[in-house]
């Protein structure tokens, strides 16, 4: 009985001794979660939106107003273009119209002078339309970058999938229908956003300087996410 006794001491002193280390033992890292599935990629209802966007840049009304206050920046140098311009050519018709006892030495002197004219106008009106597309393009940049946030939230709040910029004559849409134009909406929606109001008319000049085409970052053809 003695021997029981003392088996059952021992026993009862290692599970003490058991339990102790247990409380003391630091305790077990949990178990990590499984990472996630990757996302199967799905199959969505095609919404597709085109857009216009150098054609929307310049039709909101702060474009039109960049248009033109360039132009009228340019008014005095194009004015001194357009009379350079009546100057050569009043030169070359009284040149034709002179008399055939106009002696050689006088040709020739008239000749240099209309060429030296001619020159001159050409270099004018080639760096006068290097400056004025410069201006145009800088405005064009600023007024694009907010334009394409505007054109990036009406694309995402009306549930568009895909967006095409149709501005260059390259664009390989051949044909859609016309309601996948936002072009218009979003000059609206940008008109609205920014307040400027719409300029005051003006009459077109036949020798303004075409406007440049689009340098600056075009809007992601694909929808933001939402």
């Amino acid at each position: 009985m003695n021997r029981t006794l003392l088996l059952v001491s021992a026993l009862g002193a290692g599970l003490t001794t058991a339990a102790g280390v247990a409380q003391t033992a630091p305790a077990a890292a949990a178990p990590q979660p499984a990472a996630e599935a990757a996302v199967a990629p799905q199959a969505l209802p095609a919404k597709i939106a085109l857009v216009a966007f150098e054609q929307a840049v310049f039709a909101t009304n702060e474009g039109q107003r960049a248009v033109q206050d360039v132009q009228e920046k340019y008014k005095p140098r194009k004015t001194q273009i357009d009379t350079l311009a009546q100057e050569v050519d009043s030169l070359k018709k009284q040149l034709q119209s002179a008399p055939a006892s106009l002696s050689d030495d006088e040709r020739a002197t008239r000749l240099r002078n209309i060429d030296t004219k001619e020159k001159q106008l050409n270099r004018d009106a080639e760096d006068a339309q290097t400056a004025y597309n410069a201006d145009l393009q800088e405005a064009y940049g600023k007024i694009a970058a907010k334009v394409s946030v505007t054109l990036k939230n009406y694309v995402s709040q009306n549930g568009y999938t895909l967006l095409l910029d149709v501005s260059g004559q390259q664009s390989n849409v051949m044909w859609a229908t016309p309601n996948t134009d936002v072009t218009q909406a979003v000059v609206t929606a940008y008109n609205t956003a920014s307040g400027v109001a719409a300029p005051a008319p003006s009459a077109p000049s036949s020798a303004a300087p075409a406007r440049p085409h689009a340098t600056t970052p075009r809007p992601a053809t694909a929808a933001p996410k939402q």
